[in-house]
């Protein structure tokens, strides 16, 4: 692989500088950036640029990253849940045998560029628009602070058995199984405890980050060797660190790379094809078919025993094409199956997808409580094991996120409020070890709209409500969500930023805790109730 410095071209600069300018536009907009990138590769290739061997380094650089900190996050257990293989299996089948269908009946009435085309070709199409995309979604989730939520996990899950899927296919269509070698790969197994304990030794500062570099990389790179997808490499690489202490530090300590080298990624797809008439019609006939795409995830993870909320929001966060789609194109255009273009066709599709399901997955809360109750009639009366309703009559403190904080916080009200706090969080392991030293703590999500109706009459008992979640907008979201339930009860919250705080306070929080700006003052109270006046 050539050197990603000797790649840049001199009109790479001017070209990021564009896709800042186009993501600060939108974010004021109250949109995410991604959008704006994607409107700036719309530019660009307007006016004749096009992708160049930098950004296709870059955006392969982000999207390994992006699959290595999923892995780190990911629990094998997870996967193997009905909702999410079940849902995935089910709608990956479906939509591709009715998506086929409906490209033949378009090839009947003669459309351009569907005029033509055999089954085979119309089950190559069904399948590359039965995914959604990966990059997409984690992106979504994390701007919303919500990648740990229920609907989170779930929507994660679920793009994992696709790309399971689309590595298998790729082995496939290449025409050759991975080579013997790939067997050799088992000894990662073994491997594991000597990597997470390389791990141990790597501190807080850049050779952590290197580390983590090294792994994603060396990882994608191990998997490409054995004749494997060199995603796919990445994201085994972080899920053999997975539950090590440090993961979550090592996650938040790339997302800074991962999130600069996936403006490339979202560039490029825009810059990818310059559609003609034909294209950009064959392009809107295929996004017609997305509703039905998002009406069926909703239908399974409704029967899969989700509430509606989850349900909807999952959802929405899947409600787009994947830039898997492009890599099939280019399979079906070198076997002759499809014409060169509907590349621009996947391309368009994906982009107008992207850009239309971002402004719907942010404001999924806003629409769900406008449409609750018509959206919770498809809701099933049984209940997902961790998803009963709760027992809290007796709770008037409601600590929301669990973390050091957040048990901090718990323990101290727990000195005046004894047995009647509440402790909320979404990490299995983390409410494992607080449900072992005595707390009361249940698995839910702060920023659910229906947490509170699994507690009839809570908002209205409780006196105080703790909101230490990691990310400012779900702190925002939970204690809206509060209001909305009229609770009368005093709100706090913790922040990392002063600009953070009035935003807080602009939505009912009535105590910030700046936690960087507090953490000084903290220590000096310490030190004076140990050692008297400093």
């Amino acid at each position: 692989m050539e050197s990603l410095l000797l790649s840049i071209n001199t009109q790479d600069p001017f070209w990021i500088a564009i896709a800042f300018v186009c993501g600060l536009a939108v974010k004021l907009l109250g949109l995410p950036p991604l959008i704006g990138f994607l409107i700036a590769g719309f530019l660009l290739h307007a006016v004749g640029a096009e992708s160049g061997e930098f950004l296709r380094e870059t955006a392969d650089l982000g999207v390994t990253l992006l699959l290595f900190t999923i892995g780190l996050k990911l629990r094998l257990k997870s996967l193997a849940r009905g909702e999410v293989w079940g849902v995935a299996s089910i709608h990956m089948i479906v939509v591709t045998g009715l998506l086929a269908l409906f490209a033949l009946l378009l090839a009947r009435l003669q459309l351009p560029l569907f005029n033509g085309i055999d089954l085979a070709a119309a089950l190559m199409i069904g399948f590359a628009l039965s995914f959604s995309s990966t990059v997409f979604a984690v992106k979504v989730l994390e701007t919303l602070g919500a990648s740990a939520s229920r609907h989170g996990r779930i929507s994660i899950g679920v793009l994992i058995i696709q790309d399971i899927a689309a590595v298998a296919f790729i082995a496939i269509s290449a025409g050759k199984l991975p080579s013997v070698w790939a067997l050799a790969l088992l000894l990662l197994i073994p491997l594991r405890h000597l990597l997470q304990r390389l791990l141990d030794y790597t501190g807080h500062g850049e050779l952590l980050v290197l580390y983590g570099i090294v792994l994603a990389l060396g990882g994608a790179d191990l998997f490409e060797m054995v004749g494997m997808k060199a995603d796919l490499g990445a994201l085994v690489f972080g899920m053999l660190l997975t539950r090590h202490p440090k993961s979550d530090e090592l996650a938040k300590a790339l997302m800074g790379f991962k999130d600069i080298f996936l403006v490339g990624f979202f560039l490029s797809v825009g810059m990818t094809a310059m559609p003609g008439w034909m294209e950009l019609v064959a392009a809107l006939v295929l996004l017609a078919f997305l509703p039905f795409k998002v009406a069926l995830y909703f239908g399974l993870f409704s029967l899969f025993k989700l509430r509606a909320r989850a349900a909807w929001q999952s959802s929405l966060n899947l409600a787009n094409y994947s830039e898997f789609g492009l890599i099939v194109g280019t399979i079906a255009a070198a076997s002759g199956l499809l014409p060169r273009e509907w590349l621009a066709v996947f391309a368009i599709a994906l982009a107008i997808s992207f850009t239309l399901s971002a402004p719907l997955a942010t404001s999924g809360d806003t629409m769900y409580a406008r449409w609750r109750e018509r959206i919770k009639i498809f809701e099933r009366k049984n209940r997902l094991t961790d998803d009963a309703d709760l027992d809290a009559e007796a709770v008037e403190v409601v600590v929301i996120g669990m973390g050091r904080l957040g048990s901090a916080a718990y323990d101290a009200f727990a000195e005046t409020f004894p047995g009647r706090v509440l402790g909320v969080d979404l990490d299995e392991q983390n409410i494992r070890r607080h449900q072992a030293a005595g707390r009361f703590i249940v698995m839910a999500d702060g920023t659910n709209p229906d947490l509170w109706s699994r507690a009839s009459g809570l908002p209205q008992r409780l006196k105080w409500a703790v909101l230490c979640l990691p990310n400012h907008r779900a702190n925002i979201a939970a204690a809206t969500r509060l209001i909305e339930y009229d609770a009368k009860c005093r709100i706090a919250a913790t922040s990392k930023f002063s600009d953070e705080v009035e935003a807080l306070q602009r939505h009912g929080v009535e105590f910030v805790f700046n936690i960087y700006a507090e953490a000084g003052a903290g220590f000096a109270n310490d030190l004076r109730r140990r050692f008297g006046p400093v």
